[in-house]
């Protein structure tokens, strides 16, 4: 439900009243994974999707019914001959979608909070006691939570841990615990969504080709920054898709960055300003700290030349290991442009845990349980 955030916090700030289906529990292809969500305001209007448009008509009756009846419900859908494209999922996977009318609670502070880019957890509850169906509370980095799940404080406080948990992760996904807090006892099923701060995308040298790579990297969610020590070059006018223009020596930005906490392990570089002066030591920095992808731009001997320096300064065979020099997939790219889509589809298979060959033939799973969603979610992350 938070994915679609934005637009759910203006129809909460209008007035609006809605009722919400969120995938809560996937098996098998399906096309969306736990906390995508659609939503249907009284006047009809739909935002979002649960399945990629497979059962998206059958769940907007089930979101009319629920603000009608005011009650929340699960069903779930699968594949059939008869009904693949009415009701069934055509991918042949398995989903369980949550409906629920949103009238209060603490459902506008937790849309607030994701529409915002602030980090809180959404924990509700989607299996166990008819009771408790539906019910949720928010959960904020410090620990501190609002709303609540049932009568037994246990309940709550176990859930508010999990859910911070999950938070400090960056993931969302669904887990049990016993229905008095416990790990014993009748099993409650959760589903925590954690709305954290887009990850940063951080593309040193104000080159052509950094241009096409922070459109690419907003494209794909990031928070794109473009860094270089020649003010001439590092300017808004060249870098309008950016987020964010430093003009600053790649490392000592770098390292600056790192030391505000500014940096962590969804953060992705990319190196193309392919200059010695900034190459080593912006990568001697970089390889010492725990992110998620750095790629450094250049030919092959350049590649070499650099590797050749990179140990010199003291960088260790397992420090170079991380580096993907070249940067980018195999795509034969030559523009701008297409050099930017090969760097963006090498960072989606490392985030997926993809192997960048072409689906056609291949017998590898066309969705990946990868380490990382771009929102920090991790792909698959079911309990």
């Amino acid at each position: 439900m938070l994915d679609i955030a934005e637009e759910l916090h203006r129809w909460v700030e209008q007035g609006r009243e809605f009722a919400v289906a969120t995938v809560v529990g996937v098996s098998g292809s399906a096309p969306r994974q736990p906390g995508a969500g659609l939503a249907v305001d009284s006047e009809g209007t739909v935002v979002g999707s649960v399945s990629g448009g497979c059962v998206e008509g059958a769940v907007y009756e089930l979101c009319r019914e629920a603000l009608e009846e005011g009650r929340t419900v699960v069903e779930r859908f699968g594949y059939s001959d008869e009904d693949a494209f009415v009701v069934g999922l055509t991918c042949g996977g398995v989903i369980d979608i949550l409906v629920t009318p949103v009238r209060g609670g603490v459902f506008p502070a937790a849309l607030r909070a994701a529409a915002f880019g602030e980090a809180a957890a959404l924990v509700r509850v989607v299996e166990g006691p008819a009771e408790l169906m539906g019910r949720a509370l928010l959960v904020r980095p410090d620990g501190s939570y609002e709303g609540g799940l049932g009568d037994h404080p246990d309940l709550d406080r176990t859930a508010a841990g999990e859910g911070l948990a999950m938070l400090d992760a960056g993931r969302t996904g669904t887990v049990e615990i016993g229905e008095d807090g416990s790990r014993c006892g009748r099993p409650v099923t959760l589903l925590v969504e954690s709305s954290v701060p887009a990850p940063r995308m951080i593309v040193f040298g104000a080159v052509d080709f950094a241009g096409a790579l922070a459109r690419v990297g907003r494209f794909l969610g990031y928070h794109v920054t473009v860094c270089d020590a020649r003010p001439v070059f590092t300017t808004r006018a060249r870098f309008p898709d950016a987020d964010e223009i430093v003009v600053d020596w790649p490392h000592r930005y770098l390292e600056s960055a790192a030391a505000a906490g500014a940096i962590d392990g969804r953060t992705v570089l990319c190196v193309l300003t392919h200059d010695p002066r900034f190459d080593v030591p912006l990568l001697r920095a970089a390889l010492g700290l725990p992110v998620a992808y750095i790629g450094a731009m250049g030919s092959r001997r350049t590649h070499e030349d650099r590797n050749r320096r990179l140990r010199e300064v003291g960088v260790t065979e397992l420090e170079l290991a991380r580096l993907r020099s070249p940067i980018g997939l195999d795509l034969g790219a030559r523009t701008p442009e297409e050099t930017a889509l090969s760097i963006g589809a090498e960072i989606v298979a490392a985030r997926r845990g993809g192997s960048g060959v072409s689906l056609t033939g291949a017998h590898t799973p066309i969705h990946h349980d990868g380490p990382h969603e771009p929102d920090g979610r991790r792909i698959g992350s079911v309990a």
